[in-house]
């Protein structure tokens, strides 16, 4: 394992934050922290009782041995974990699933811990103060497979044939380090991975460098923008690395499976237009850089993982422009609450439209009028979308029904006052997350409209909404 400097720019400004707000009476004295964050979804990811600002994550991972042998590998880690206490700390939680815990370390003394289910429950020697930055170094490793969600479908550390596809929506972070999973507590991130040499490991964000010694290479990644959990990856494949550059300078890194044909990635040519064509619409690209990781193995889907997402054997020209979308809407603003999704889906989607119809294809009329062509009888319609149920978070409806809201709603208030809402929603929440409420209240504000109906009947109540 290999120590390096860590940023102290999101720790320095939470503890600044903490030491200026009000002190509540429950702060004061001490407590253990919760077992999960509130979620209705998903009760026990995250963790109540501190901020998670930033994960410095050493990784050595040994991919399974060539076939016909099973998809197992073999992951050793260090994770430092930088948290500022909320109240007075008597033990707190971090979120952990399958992985052996060898020590943990806190304020460079060794802490108490226990396992329970999947959580991680540490106990230091001394109470930790409120608004304190402070480092938990956990030592922990095993055994990597495939694990699955509460759908059954491959998230987390998927362990493949010669590395691993890192997809960890909605909670699949804890398969692979310990965290607090949940997007109200994002953090910046560097990432370290040591991989049999010839391997290439791709991270999120800036790539800082490679070293290679003793047949094993080391591949740095820097995020140094707050990343919800379920959006870090750490993915190993037999990549080619590609690095270019938009006319505007944003860097580009692709890692492209050398086993592919060249079609699998020639979805990935337009990115530059792409990105300025979202521009025009969503503001300024909100991240360092951007790419691509697309792999000849599979996990079902494909997935935003910020600045470089990830694509199931072939990256195609309309689901690049989705996980692009994805940067500024679930990426840069992210869900306060699992139910408040469609934010993500609704958006990206509807930004597809507009990528397809300033490419040459369907005008977005077109593709609203496909969604609204669905009999009223359908299944389809009823989905509540901004409260789909934790089995409800990948339907078709929260995708295409969400996108056809924002369509509606661009009808309803207007193309100036929904322009300006497609560039305030981004840019008010920048690396924050917010709500359903969050984004109608902004309506609201930007429109001088009331629409607690239109939102009652496009996003809260089931069944089709009328059009005119």
């Amino acid at each position: 394992m290999r120590s390096r400097v860590r940023s102290a720019v999101v720790a320095a400004a939470a503890v600044a934050l903490l030491a200026t707000a009000a002190v509540p009476a429950s702060a004061s004295r001490p407590a253990p922290g919760e077992s999960g964050a509130g979620d209705a979804y998903f009760p026990f990811a995250g963790n109540g009782g501190y901020d998670a600002v930033h994960y410095d994550l050493d990784l050595r991972y040994q991919p399974p041995a060539a076939a016909p042998a099973p998809l197992t590998g073999r992951l050793d880690a260090v994770a430092t974990v930088t948290i500022v206490p909320t109240r007075h700390l008597t033990s707190f939680n971090l979120d952990l699933r399958g992985m052996d815990v060898e020590s943990v370390v806190v304020r460079n003394r060794p802490a108490e811990f226990t396992r329970e289910g999947d959580e991680l429950i540490v106990t230091p020697k001394t109470i930790l103060p409120r608004g304190k930055a402070v480092d938990v170094v956990v030592t922990y490793g095993g055994a990597t497979g495939r694990p699955t969600d509460i759908e059954g479908a491959l998230y987390g550390w998927v362990t493949t044939r010669d590395g691993a596809m890192v997809a960890s929506e909605p909670d699949g972070s804890m398969t692979w380090y310990p965290v607090s999973d949940h997007p109200t507590d994002k953090a910046t991130y560097d990432v370290a991975v040591t991989v049999p040499e010839g391997l290439v490991a791709v991270g999120n964000g800036d790539l800082v460098g490679s070293d290679t010694a003793g047949g094993w290479t080391t591949w740095e990644w820097s995020a140094r923008e707050p990343m919800a959990s379920y959006l870090v990856t750490a993915s190993v494949g037999n990549y080619e690395l590609r690095q270019t550059a938009t006319p505007g300078g944003l860097p580009l890194i692709d890692a492209i499976d050398r086993d592919l044909a060249p079609a699998a990635s020639a979805g990935l040519a337009q990115t530059a237009e792409m990105i300025a064509l979202f521009e025009t619409h969503f503001g300024p690209y909100p991240f360092s850089s951007y790419g691509a990781i697309v792999d000849d193995d599979s996990v079902g889907y494909a997935l935003e993982t910020q600045t470089r997402p990830i694509y199931s054997t072939r990256a195609n020209e309309g689901t690049v422009a989705h996980e692009l979308a994805h940067q500024w809407m679930g990426n840069s603003v992210s869900p306060a609450r699992w139910q408040d999704i469609w934010l993500n889906e609704g958006w990206a989607t509807y930004a597809s439209w507009l990528w397809g119809e300033h490419d040459g294809g369907a005008p977005a009329a077109d593709r609203f009028a496909a969604v609204m062509a669905r009999p009223e009888s359908n299944a389809f319609w009823q989905t509540v979308v901004a409260d789909p149920g934790p089995l409800g978070l990948f339907a078709s409806a929260v995708y295409d029904r969400g996108a056809a809201t924002l369509y509606a709603l661009r009808q309803e208030i207007g193309a100036d006052a929904f322009g300006a809402l497609s560039r305030e929603w981004p840019a008010r929440y920048r690396d924050s997350v917010a709500t359903t409420d969050d984004f109608q209240a902004l309506a609201e504000e930007l429109s001088g409209q009331d629409l607690e109906d239109f939102f009652d009947v496009w996003v809260w109540t089931a069944g089709k909404p009328a059009v005119p």
